[in-house]
């Protein structure tokens, strides 16, 4: 029964390949552009920074952690038993090895992130929320960029 298990290996690499891959493609710093960003036009407005919290972002949840960890749970537990327990083991092994699959992927999508809010030249205060990848402190003169479907503050 043992060889059957390690017959699926490669599933177990390829899947722990596709959940790494995708945990680390959810970043959203102040840098970081997507494609439909660039060669867009951006308003750029300069201001103050007055307040830094730091947040937590959660990434998506695309489903592929819950996908993987199925695949492989099933495979695992359908090395248990003969016949219908192994029927049965596969579909344990598939329940529980989705649930811990998209545990793995939620928790490896986050990310630290920081809300800074502004206090632009004009008057107006604003809040923005992005990854933490600069360091912002009260007193800080900040430029904000707007466009292209986000916001970002940067030095």
């Amino acid at each position: 029964m043992k060889t059957r298990f390690f017959n699926h290996a490669w599933i177990l690499a390829a899947a722990l390949f596709a959940l790494g891959i995708n945990g680390c493609a959810d970043t959203v710093g102040s840098g970081e552009y997507g494609r439909q960003q660039v060669q867009v036009e951006q308003t750029v407005r300069y201001g103050v920074v007055e307040q830094v919290r730091p947040v937590v972002i959660q990434g998506d949840n695309t489903g592929v952690g819950a996908v993987a960890g199925a695949g492989l749970g099933g495979v695992a537990g359908s090395t248990i038993g003969h016949n219908t327990g192994s029927v049965a083991g596969a579909v344990g092994g598939a329940i529980l090895g989705g649930l811990a699959g998209n545990a793995v992927e939620k928790s490896a999508r986050k990310q630290n992130g920081v809300e800074v809010t502004v206090k632009l030249d004009n008057g107006q205060v604003i809040a923005v929320t992005q990854g933490a990848d600069e360091q912002f402190h009260i007193g800080d003169r900040v430029r904000v960029l707007s466009g292209g479907g986000a916001t970002r503050v940067s030095h």
